[in-house]
């Protein structure tokens, strides 16, 4: 299950998509029109920052801005920021490998074969959709739900 911080950090950053400009977006902004609390969200911006993600401008006009194109940030890169390994068990992390303390034998386990082919898809996909997917899927999403609320 996706953190708060990932769904946080990724609907921040789709709010900064969506604004296409280049202008700063401060984070009491982000914080107001996503409904995230501010203190987190600073947390969660800087980690976006310090990863490349984000640049900031400081100052009077400061805020954040996207460092990347939205078609260069892909889900799987910012939920790993957030939240760590995509895997369910340790024992098949790309990144994070860890042995399982109650296993006897990872080639014989049946469950760890099983686990590396969920991590697998799931990698797969996370990694191949980005920001700009995102951003298009809201907004056909919301122009749907506005003209089914205009049928008459």
């Amino acid at each position: 299950m996706l953190s708060k911080k990932a769904k946080y950090a990724i609907k921040a950053l789709e709010y900064i998509a969506q604004k296409e400009s280049d202008r700063p977006i401060l984070i009491a902004e982000i914080a107001k029109e996503q409904r995230i609390p501010k203190k987190f969200l600073e947390v969660i911006l800087l980690e976006l920052r310090k990863d490349g993600i984000l640049r900031s401008k400081m100052g009077k006009h400061g805020g954040y801005l996207l460092q990347l194109l939205p078609q260069e940030i892909r889900l799987g890169r910012v939920i790993r920021l957030m939240d760590g390994p995509i895997a369910l068990v340790p024992c098949v992390s790309s990144k994070y490998y860890a042995p399982c303390a109650e296993c006897k034998d990872e080639a014989t386990c049946g469950l760890h074969h099983i686990m590396a082919k969920v991590r697998e898809s799931t990698g797969n996909i996370l990694d191949n959709v980005t920001l700009k997917e995102i951003v298009k899927r809201e907004k056909q999403l919301l122009k749907a739900a506005i003209k089914q609320t205009i049928k008459p």
